[in-house]
């Protein structure tokens, strides 16, 4: 059976997945064998694939580690799981051309990685967002996000004068209206080489601990189908895409809150639904035609639960 070494950018805790690619793999005639590049080798993923312990995603010499790490493991498909690694597959792209991996541009995933460039590229594009603002004044709420934070770390929001005085550098946020009646959707995309859009599945975000979802619902709404075509042909978006929207209820209209240019932590919930991305990752990497997969379960329902792995400490 034909080996196919697979490396993931942070998969951390991304068990489930490496089990599908697995699976899947067999099912297409491959083993498949699971890597992951990480800070500590004390990391759950561990328990089904092998961990590379490597440097900090800044580290000037990343790419040439990566490189080598690639050449040594003769890794044939490379994806990331974290935003600050979403930069760092696109530079390697070009760096290792024969390797795979789905990915936007590198100018694309700055900008999405920017919470303020964002925003500009939004709006240059006719795309709805919150309202967003260059400075405070008294309407308050306000929802600040760190230009370049992620999983909903350092988020805060400002119900009046005092508390933004706790505010260090307002200028490392974005600044936005906070939206507190409403409903969150993620929406898990996937755009093959030749740039056709394989499948947007929507799915409400129940329940959030951590940054990360616990509990999904998909669900099949049409506009956030619409919108979500639109956004992905306007950025030639390629590859697996996340895009989170939020919709005010009070007003029923509905918002972009931002892109990650990668799988999402929930993704396993649309590949149950029948939009099966490891499965279209691993073809298009074999270079086979894929055609927009619209059957999958709407309804269906994603709930966690923890499961430990343990190690030695010396």
């Amino acid at each position: 059976m034909e080996e196919l070494n697979v490396l993931f950018l942070g998969g951390g805790k991304r068990v489930s997945l490496a089990e599908y690619f697995i699976n899947k793999g067999k099912d297409k005639g491959f083993k498949v064998n699971i890597y992951s590049y990480e800070l500590t080798n004390q990391v759950p993923i561990s328990s089904v694939a092998e961990v590379i312990v490597g440097l900090k995603w800044d580290d000037n010499s990343i790419l040439d580690h990566l490189s080598n790490i690639v050449k040594d493991n003769k890794i044939k498909i490379i994806l990331s799981f974290v935003d600050q690694a979403i930069e760092i597959a696109s530079k390697l792209k070009e760096k290792v051309k024969h390797t795979f991996i789905p990915c936007c541009n590198q100018n694309m995933c700055q900008i999405m990685y920017d919470k303020k460039m964002a925003y500009e590229w939004f709006n240059i594009n006719n795309i709805p967002t919150p309202k967003t603002f260059n400075q405070i004044t008294n309407h308050f709420p306000y929802i600040l996000k760190p230009r370049k934070g992620s999983a909903s770390k350092g988020i805060v929001i400002l119900y009046n004068k005092e508390e933004l005085k706790k505010i260090n550098d307002i200028h490392a946020y974005v600044i936005q209206e906070y939206i507190s009646n409403k409903t969150e959707y993620t929406v898990d995309c996937y755009v093959s080489s030749n740039n056709d859009i394989i499948s947007i599945v929507p799915r409400v975000r129940l329940e959030v601990a951590g940054g990360e979802v616990v509990n999904t619902l998909t669900c099949r709404n049409e506009r956030i189908i619409e919108l979500s075509k639109i956004i992905l042909q306007t950025g030639n978006f390629k590859g697996p895409i996340t895009i989170q929207f939020i919709k005010n209820n009070d007003i029923n209209e509905l918002y972009v809150m931002e892109i990650n240019p990668r799988l999402g932590g929930g993704v396993i919930a649309s590949i149950e639904a029948g939009a099966d991305v490891v499965s279209f990752i691993i073809e298009d990497y074999m270079g086979l035609p894929l055609v927009y997969m619209d059957q999958w379960q709407e309804n269906l329902l994603m709930t966690r639960y923890f499961k430990e792995v343990f190690f030695i400490c010396k």
